[in-house]
């Protein structure tokens, strides 16, 4: 009787969707590979911990797929597989408790990554996951077999499956440098221009304001932006005035959309409000409020609380003639327009956009030009906001594609695959 063996599959990168897809295969009792740049796996999950490890949001479901824009319709079938709250009951099988924030954003409770990054790793070495650290993928040679330049010299392996989870291209420094782009391109695979999300932008600040308030935080104000198709949203928040331009959590849930209309137009325009507190009747009779010999500065601290920076982006798009007449100034504290040029580079992005087209893949996220070939996590065409998502969505496409090397390689190997037991 023929023996079968567990067929070996390699993991290109060490992060949520490539240790998922490991998981996912070790528990078929497939023999599992990873293989990652880096000096250790889960840099990036180690990062986006450092200031409370947002694992998913705690909202509706529904309202939870429709964060993913007009990718929803492709992502949908995958987040099903391991929607927030079966993601949720993963962690708390590591042995990690959560809870729903203020925000609905969900939290282990001691916030950090490292205890859940060990708890997994200890759980996938278990199951016989093979880590392997510095070891870079270069491509394919001319026979098909992964290059891979290991510590002791460039490797060459030839795995029943792979699966490719090495990020998009922002944060280089923890691996995900987009190198993968030409190596995919030269295999007929389709892929969207990888661009900066959840990122920065410019702006062409005065000299006075970028020496002065460079790194300044606005808080309490309110964002509003209508993009070309008349669609108009406003979200009160906190961002940060950089010497490049804007930045921060009010910024960056609109970076798609701004973009967007960068890409279109090649300018976008939001505005402000620096007083969202204060409707504009009662910003025009508080500015109108006899002064006396107050300065202005004193007198707008006094009557409507802006100080600081928020002054400055006054003096930004205001002469001194408009500063004077009242309905002027008032109109421009509830609505100051800022014109944002380009987003800050890709290396500098929170998460990357563009990536694999899902037209070059099959439901299970395999590469229809690359049988065997599986992708998962940000090389992937879509992009969500920060609060959960993009990490839901890494560890959700790292099991569809885990779970689809599994069926594919059931399908080529009947017989191990009735009695692996």
């Amino acid at each position: 009787m023929t023996e079968y063996t567990a067929p070996q599959v390699a993991i290109i990168g060490g992060g949520p969707a490539g240790l998922m897809a490991a998981e996912a295969l070790s528990l078929a009792g497939v023999q599992v590979d990873v293989y990652d740049a880096m000096p250790s796996v889960g840099r990036k999950l180690l990062l986006a911990g450092i200031g409370g490890l947002n694992i998913t949001h705690g909202e509706a479901y529904d309202t939870f797929c429709a964060r993913y824009g007009d990718r929803r319709p492709q992502l949908q079938a995958v987040l099903d597989r391991l929607p927030p709250s079966a993601l949720r009951a993963w962690v708390h099988g590591l042995g990690i408790d959560t809870f729903v924030g203020s925000s609905g954003r969900v939290f282990p409770t001691q916030m950090k990554a490292a205890p859940l990054l060990r708890a997994w790793l200890h759980r996938l070495r278990s199951a016989g996951v093979r880590l392997h650290v510095r070891h870079r993928w270069l491509g394919w040679d001319a026979d098909g077999a992964l290059r891979l330049a290991s510590p002791g010299g460039e490797i060459s392996l030839k795995p029943q499956a792979t699966v490719l989870a090495l990020g998009g291209a922002s944060w280089p420094q923890l691996g995900s440098d987009g190198a993968w782009l030409p190596w995919l391109k030269a295999r007929g695979v389709e892929i969207a221009p990888l661009q900066s999300a959840n990122c920065g932008f410019e702006v062409a600040w005065s000299a006075h304001l970028r020496d002065k308030f460079a790194g300044a935080q606005l808080k309490s104000v309110a964002l509003t932006f209508t993009d070309a198709q008349g669609r108009t949203e406003q979200r009160q928040g906190e961002m940060v005035v950089s010497a490049h331009g804007v930045e921060g959590s009010l910024v960056y849930a609109f970076s798609q959309r701004l973009r967007e209309q960068l890409n279109a137009h090649g300018s976008a325009t939001f505005t402000l409000d620096l007083a969202p507190g204060r409707d504009a009747a009662r910003v025009v009779a508080e500015v109108s409020h006899p002064r006396g010999s107050r300065s202005l500065s004193s007198h707008l601290q006094s009557r409507v609380g802006l100080t600081g920076v928020k002054v400055a982006l006054l003096h930004e798009v205001l002469g001194k003639a408009q500063f004077a007449d009242a309905a002027t100034l008032a109109a421009t504290i509830k609505a100051l327009p800022i014109t944002v040029r380009t987003p800050r580079p890709l290396a500098e992005a929170i998460s990357t956009a563009g990536g694999v087209r899902f037209n070059s893949l099959d439901q299970n996220l395999m590469l229809t030009a690359l049988p065997g070939v599986f992708v998962a996590g940000e090389m992937l065409d879509w992009e969500a906001p920060t609060g959960g998502y993009l990490l839901t969505a890494c560890f959700a496409t790292g099991l569809c594609a885990g779970q689809g090397a599994r069926d594919w390689l059931n399908r080529r190997h009947p017989a191990w695959a009735l009695g692996k037991g």
